[in-house]
C-alpha cells in the first residue's frame, strides 16, 4: 500500500489519479500509523513552504517523515520540504537533503517557471528507461540547489536539482503525474524500489 500524505496542499488528487492509472493501491492519509506502515510514501504538494511546514507540524508529521525507512518520494513542494531550508519566507524544512531551496531571481527570467523542460545527468534506478534530454512538466518559483544528492538537472536561467536522492528518500521538483509517459515511467520505477 502507498500512503499519499495529506497536509492540505494542492495536487493530491492528480497524484492519486496517476497512481490509479498504474493500478497501484494507495490511501490518502495524515495518520502517522498508516504512513509508517505503508510500503511506500508520497509527499506531493503545491503551495508555500512555511504554510506547508506548519501543516505538517500541526498534524504531528515532522518526526514521522524523518523516521521513515521505506521509499519516500517528494513532489514539487514535497521535495522542497525534504530539503534543509527554503528562501520562501525563510523556512526551516525537514533537513533530509542538505539542499537550499532558492527562488528564481535572474533579470528577465519569467517566474514561475511553467511548462516543459528537459532533464540531464540522470542517475539512480528512479530514472531507469528514461533517456537523457527527456521532457518533464514544471510549475514552480523555487527549486533545490545542486549538490551531491542531485540525481537529475534542469536548466532554467541556471542549473538546479530536478531530482534528488539520499538513502530511501527521493524527490522531484517537476510533476511526474503531469509529465506524460516520462512521469509515468518514473512513478513505475519508484513503485519497484
Amino acid at each position: 500500500m502507498i500512503a499519499v500524505i495529506d497536509y492540505d496542499t494542492g495536487n493530491l488528487r492528480s497524484v492519486a489519479n496517476a497512481l490509479g492509472r498504474l493500478g497501484a493501491e494507495y490511501t490518502i492519509t495524515s495518520s502517522p500509523a498508516e504512513i509508517r506502515s505503508a510500503d511506500r510514501v508520497l509527499l506531493p504538494g503545491v503551495g508555500e513552504a512555511s504554510s506547508a511546514m506548519a501543516k505538517l507540524r500541526e498534524r504531528g508529521l515532522i518526526e514521522v517523515i524523518r523516521s521513515l525507512t521505506q521509499p519516500v518520494l517528494g513532489i514539487c513542494i514535497g521535495v522542497q520540504l525534504l530539503c534543509r531550508h527554503s528562501e520562501e519566507n525563510d523556512t526551516e524544512c525537514l533537513g533530509i537533503f542538505d539542499n537550499e531551496v532558492r527562488k528564481f531571481d535572474l533579470p528577465g527570467l519569467k517566474v514561475p517557471h511553467m511548462g516543459w523542460n528537459s532533464l540531464t545527468h540522470l542517475r539512480t534506478p528512479l530514472f531507469d528507461g528514461i533517456e537523457e534530454g527527456a521532457y518533464v512538466y514544471y510549475v514552480h518559483s523555487f527549486a533545490p540547489t545542486l549538490n551531491d544528492d542531485t540525481i537529475a538537472i534542469t536548466e532554467y536561467g541556471y542549473p538546479f536539482s530536478a531530482a534528488i536522492a539520499k538513502d530511501n528518500f527521493f524527490g522531484t521538483q517537476f510533476h511526474p503525474e503531469k509529465s506524460a509517459s516520462v512521469g509515468e515511467r518514473l512513478l513505475q520505477n519508484f513503485l519497484k524500489l
